[in-house]
């Protein structure tokens, strides 16, 4: 594995695996949000049972921490691999006609989401962690009601909290158009449904993301008027 992960290759198919693995997350939990929006009664429970489950909590929970560690590092690494042959590279060619705006720029709107990722365990895995372990409560109730959607609401009453949520989407849209496609070709997948994915690729990079800012809005303007 350590061989495999030297090579050059081998970073960009473990980058694309680590993407599809975070890609799929982020789908789920795209999921369970909207049910805040849709039906708080059962965004509760859902969310009562992914914060109880012995399974979600101590096997999932850490391979994802593992899963969003990795890809970061990863990103980073390839990033710095390329920066040092660029000079190289544009002696030869026209980096700004060869590729993308955002191929170019993957750094940038990596560094903004993962300053969105600390904002968010601030916002939620922290004092989650904080009520379950040092306060010792694994019920998940507050005055014999669920808490989790309270909790929730009064995330999105700051302003500048949702504005920084709504960047830091937008800044995700930007990383995923050019991270979906990036992925499935690294992994060798160009054939004859390759225009079928990058046709999926556009919008799953543009629907969920602004589906979570839909979820943001709707929290701030239903809680302030």
């Amino acid at each position: 594995m350590s061989g495999f992960l030297k090579s050059s290759i081998g970073k960009k198919i473990a980058m694309a695996l680590s993407a599809f693995f975070l890609m799929f997350f982020l789908l789920q939990h795209f999921a369970i949000n909207i049910l805040s929006v849709i039906n708080p009664d059962t965004f509760n429970e859902v969310s009562h049972f992914m914060g109880t489950n012995p399974l979600v909590q101590y096997v999932l929970q850490p391979i994802l921490i593992f899963g969003v560690v990795f890809h970061f590092v990863m990103g980073f690494v390839l990033e710095y691999k390329n920066y040092t042959s660029r000079s190289v590279s544009y002696a030869k060619n026209n980096g700004n006609t060869n590729s993308s705006w955002m191929s170019r720029n993957m750094i940038y709107s990596g560094f903004a989401i993962l300053a969105f990722v600390a904002l968010h365990f601030i916002d939620f895995w922290f004092p989650e962690l904080n009520t379950k372990y040092i306060i010792g409560d694994m019920s998940g109730m507050h005055n014999g009601e669920f808490r989790y959607y309270h909790e929730l609401v009064e995330k999105f009453h700051n302003p500048l909290r949702v504005g920084a949520y709504v960047v830091a989407f937008i800044f995700l849209a930007l990383h995923l158009l050019h991270g979906f496609n990036s992925a499935f070709q690294s992994v060798g997948a160009n054939n004859k449904y390759t225009k079928s994915l990058k046709g999926f690729g556009k919008a799953y990079a543009i629907l969920i993301p602004l589906g979570f800012i839909v979820i943001a809005l709707f929290h701030f303007f239903n809680n302030t008027h």
